[in-house]
């Protein structure tokens, strides 16, 4: 079972509520007892009854057996074989317990309830009324669609603020570091040269590392970089173009430049607001 389980979001089909739960913000969770109540004022009697098939046995089999490692094929088989029978019956708790299934979760309080992955609960939703299945996709899409909207603004605004503070960086490099008498296109290497400091220090590889390691992916390193990444790097631009004008040898500046980079995304990896902004309320 999920350890932490945050409610997401809400989608509608058909006058009815159905909740998501998500723990890592990529897998969801959606509340197979909220399907329900379209068929039934005892969700869990609808469900319990689904769970009695053997068709759903197999496809619930099946799912565990390609996501979850720890899943356990001996008592699934004798739920297999046992499925059908008019004296079989099954509860999530029951195949959570005896399987070790993740796709499934049963949980109480105040947003209780029974709820399973995507894959399972559009599968339930057909069971249920291919009908009401289609309206719950239909708004379950619209949700993804503003999601995506959404997060790319964010990085893009991400990706702005990076491109602001690499002026501050460039200049600081051009008044400190490059030599007055020099060409355009040794100028050119010094400037690439200051701006793989920053990408060793955040990325742990240079751009044309990156580029020989990533022939496939549009773009270069920083524009496949996360909002994470994105939000440090500006700071590392501002943080070295002090650094420079300090006068700080490159080396001591690429390991001050590292230790900040590792403490600034560990601090965001863990920080609930990085995660609130990928969620998209």
């Amino acid at each position: 079972m999920m350890a932490t389980r945050q409610i997401k979001e809400t989608i509608h089909a058909q006058g009815y509520e159905i909740s998501i739960y998500t723990e890592d913000f990529k897998n969801e969770y959606i509340s197979l007892t909220d399907i329900a109540r379209y068929k039934s004022d005892e969700p869990f009697i609808v469900i319990n009854n689904w769970m009695r098939g053997k068709d759903t046995i197999q496809f619930i089999g099946l799912w565990e057996q390609l996501h979850n490692e720890n899943f356990k094929p001996i008592e699934f088989d004798r739920f297999k074989k046992e499925a059908g029978y008019n004296a079989f019956t099954l509860s999530p708790q029951k195949w959570i317990e005896a399987t070790g299934a993740i796709g499934i979760i049963s949980k109480s309080g105040r947003y209780g309830g029974t709820f399973a992955h995507t894959d399972i609960a559009f599968e339930f939703a057909s069971w249920v009324s291919p009908e009401f299945k289609l309206y719950l996709i239909k708004d379950y899409k619209r949700l993804k669609n503003e999601e995506n909207s959404r997060l790319s603004l964010n990085w893009d605004l991400s990706r702005t603020l990076s491109k602001l503070n690499y002026r501050i960086h460039t200049d600081a490099i051009k008044e400190n570091i490059i030599p007055k008498s020099i060409t355009k296109e040794q100028a050119a290497i010094i400037y690439a040269h200051e701006a793989d400091v920053l990408n060793v220090a955040l990325f742990g590889i240079t751009a044309k590392q990156w580029r020989e390691q990533n022939r496939t992916l549009k773009g270069n390193i920083r524009d496949q970089a996360t909002i994470e990444q994105l939000l440090v790097l500006a700071n590392l631009e501002s943080l070295n173009a002090a650094f420079i004008k300090m006068g700080l040898p490159q080396h001591e500046r690429l390991l001050k430049l590292n230790q900040t980079a590792i403490s600034q995304l560990t601090s965001l990896l863990k920080n609930n607001t990085i995660k609130q902004i990928k969620q998209i309320k």
